[in-house]
């Protein structure tokens, strides 16, 4: 990620196909699939924030999208 230039979420899911964009966040399976990376990417600044990482089933409860 540090040396990307991405512009939108089609560069991203070129380089990790199974990206997956939900409302602002960025969702990358990591661990085997075992957990979610939840990020904002602010692509002008060229920046990635954490939001959380989860295990794939905490990820399923949906409760991080209102916490």
């Amino acid at each position: 990620m540090k040396a990307a230039k991405w512009k939108h979420f089609a560069n991203v899911k070129k380089v990790f196909g199974s990206a997956d964009q939900v409302g602002k966040y960025t969702v990358f399976n990591i661990g085997g699939n075992k957990y979610r990376l939840i990020t904002v990417i602010n692509y002008k600044w060229q920046v990635a924030y954490v939001r959380a990482i989860l295990t794939h089933a905490d990820y399923d409860q949906d409760k991080w999208k209102t916490s």
